[in-house]
């Protein structure tokens, strides 16, 4: 089976399943769920095509099993992500732009979680590049441990075993197998349209404070000129 490229090949899941195996699916998902360098990677659209080709047999695992081990990557890579906010601190809102960091994330990451406190980890699941920082964010924020536990565990449940679930399922319907590419591009779509509303949210907002702003020197330079006449 073939789809659409989404991007550079390497970046291609049917490319890195092909590729890497199993195995690479499970690094893939460990990577993005807690390691700073994971956020580019295509995990909601790995995840369903892997469960499409899990049901196809070009999978030769378990349907169970790879569920599981899927579930299993994303809650330790979150772990990961945890203890290492926990130790860098601070430090890591001071950290400089990359080619593979950019502050704006990190950022973008604290106000989701700010928003939505511990749910947050499990809402920035189905969020691309913030389900990579909220994890860091929770750690740097020192949250409770055993709520961090909590929560991870159950998005680590929902977001791998589900989407990957989701692919199976539909790997069974036929329009799902014609139709592979625009499924795929569809999924990328969805889960880039909570990021577009925040953009938009953050643009609206930065435009609004921009043109109140003047308007606080401005009375004031009129308040004492006024008074001054009145004199």
């Amino acid at each position: 089976m073939t789809t659409l490229a989404l991007g550079p090949q390497w970046l291609d899941p049917d490319y890195l399943i092909e590729t890497f195996g199993l195995l690479g699916v499970l690094a893939i998902v460990f990577a993005e769920s807690g390691l700073l360098i994971g956020f580019f990677l295509p995990g909601d659209s790995l995840l369903f095509t892997t469960g499409l080709l899990v049901t196809t047999d070009v999978i030769k695992q378990e349907l169970w099993l790879v569920c599981v081990g899927v579930a299993v990557a994303a809650i330790i890579g979150d772990q990961v992500g945890y203890l290492f906010g926990r130790k860098v601190g601070p430090a890591l809102f001071k950290r400089p732009d990359s080619k593979f960091f950019k502050q704006e994330n990190v950022e973008k990451a604290h106000e989701f979680f700010e928003k939505h406190g511990p749910k947050s980890l499990i809402l920035a699941r189905f969020v691309p590049i913030v389900r990579t920082f909220t994890p860091i964010i929770a750690g740097v924020s020192r949250m409770n441990y055993r709520s961090f536990i909590i929560f991870n565990i159950v998005g680590g449940v929902l977001w791998g075993s589900g989407v990957t679930l989701l692919g199976a399922a539909l790997g069974k319907v036929d329009f799902v197998h014609k139709h592979i590419e625009l499924i795929l591009v569809g999924i990328v779509l969805l889960s880039v349209i909570p990021i577009v509303i925040e953009f938009m949210r953050a643009r609206s907002q930065s435009k609004k404070a921009a043109a109140e702003a003047p308007a606080g020197p401005v009375a004031d330079q009129q308040g004492p000129r006024g008074r001054h006449a009145k004199r």
